[in-house]
């Protein structure tokens, strides 16, 4: 049995009668010709069954809190389908938290992550009731220690710690290692408890949190965090007599984007998490403390799929023959920026009629801007639509103008029908914050 992180495809996936791909009872065909390309589209039914495969994966400890990390996707639809299944959102912006507020999401569940946040986006935090920040520096405790003094509140934190934990990834997504951008490291932790307990009154350290990266395929590394973070909670208490309940595991967890991935279940992840905390809750003698989960990619990347336009082809003999699409890097930069690889067909063809291999080359004016190398595509041509899967996380998140190319809409599906949640970007948006100098004129 697989699931949703397991498969490349969404849900209900299939051909129709015209020979075209449907997914979620949407002729894929009719997206393209009815929203134009390229296209975002999330299918509502994987998004919310993979949502609660992690409810039901972690139903068996009653301490845990799943909050979305929201970097991944974050729009006010996508918000509010979450906000609605009771989950919680890990934001790294102010505009993160402004989507939030815009789409009516409480904030009291969602923690405030990131290196770097500066005093504006704490005062905004603050002021709109964050639940917590993951405190990941000495400037920013006081920052918000002093921010909090002056709206009178105690504000809630954990500290994020570098734990010296090494997965195999991508180097720029992993972030559990000591040499890290993110978070105290293990020898200047007691500094900041210290500081806490001693000078910022207006503190309250409830827990601790670390991150060991992302598109992780292991599970022991799940294990291993755990007792580093139950080790460290254990001794914090000894030497400082405070008592922290809470410990954030960040997510991590990997998705099927090609055959060659591998990724483990959401439930395998889970077993491992809450069996390290039964085994090291008891080795280090203290209570079974709450749990954050931080899913992201593994949440709604599946869900996610694009559609292009093909455009012109160039055939190098004895090389390789390019086809072109009306997208790339602009509207997913992964593999440019991680030589991420991808899965994709022809929607508007039967499967396997006629395979042939091609590279995928964006339109955008980089060398470097290939979509997919070496993929076996079914006899492409020009004005045939492509879906590529499982662009649902750090696809439209990371989108740019590059090239002054207008963003593009994504569009919600779910048993038949689609509704647009992004609109696309117009020219006169794209122009509305430059300013002509009077004196240019």
């Amino acid at each position: 049995m697989s699931f949703i992180n397991q498969n490349i495809k969404p849900l209900n996936t299939k051909r129709n009668q015209k020979g075209n791909l449907e997914i979620s009872g949407c002729d894929i065909v009719d997206l393209a010709n009815k929203y134009k390309t390229p296209l975002y589209v999330i299918d509502e039914v994987t998004l919310k069954t993979m949502a609660l495969d992690y409810k039901k994966a972690f139903k068996r400890y009653e301490k845990a809190n799943i909050i979305f990390a929201s970097k991944a996707l974050m729009t006010a639809s996508i918000a509010k389908i979450l906000a609605n299944l009771d989950f919680g959102f890990d934001v790294v912006s102010m505009g993160e938290i402004y989507t939030l507020l815009y789409a009516g999401v409480d904030l009291s569940k969602t923690s405030f992550n990131g290196n770097n946040k500066s005093k504006e986006e704490i005062e905004f935090a603050i002021e709109n009731n964050i639940g917590h920040f993951s405190a990941d520096n000495f400037l920013e405790l006081e920052y918000i220690n002093e921010i909090a003094f002056q709206k009178n509140k105690i504000q809630k934190i954990h500290l994020r710690i570098t734990p010296g934990i090494e997965c195999h990834t991508h180097d720029y997504i992993k972030t559990g290692q000591i040499d890290s951008k993110f978070g105290f490291d293990l020898k200047t932790i007691d500094k900041a408890v210290d500081l806490i307990i001693n000078k910022y009154k207006n503190l309250n350290l409830t827990g601790l949190h670390a991150h060991i990266g992302s598109q992780i395929f292991e599970t022991k590394v799940y294990f291993d965090l755990v007792e580093v973070l139950v080790k460290e909670t254990k001794r914090i208490k000894d030497k400082f007599n405070i008592n922290l309940n809470e410990i954030n595991l960040g997510g991590g967890l990997g998705i099927t984007y090609t055959n060659e991935d591998n990724p483990p279940s959401v439930f395998e992840i889970a077993d491992v998490i809450i069996d390290s905390i039964e085994i090291n809750t008891k080795k280090y003698n203290i209570e079974k403390p709450s749990i954050y989960i931080e899913p992201g990619r593994s949440l709604v990347c599946s869900s996610g799929f694009s559609l292009y336009t093909i455009g012109s082809t160039k055939v190098i003999e004895g090389v390789r023959k390019y086809v072109a699409i009306d997208g790339g890097m602009a509207d997913n930069p992964r593999p440019s920026m991680y030589q991420a690889k991808y899965s994709a067909e022809i929607a508007n063809k039967k499967e396997e009629n006629k395979p042939e291999t091609v590279t995928v080359a964006g339109k955008f004016c980089e060398s470097g801007d290939i979509l997919i190398k070496d993929i076996s595509l079914n006899n492409p041509k020009q004005g045939d639509i492509l879906c590529v899967y499982d662009t649902g996380a750090y696809c439209y998140s990371m989108a740019s103008n590059y090239n002054r190319v207008l963003k593009p809409a994504m569009a919600l599906i779910n048993n038949g029908k689609s509704d647009i949640i992004v609109k696309r970007q117009t020219l006169e948006e794209l122009t509305q914050n430059d300013v002509v100098l009077d004196r240019l004129k």
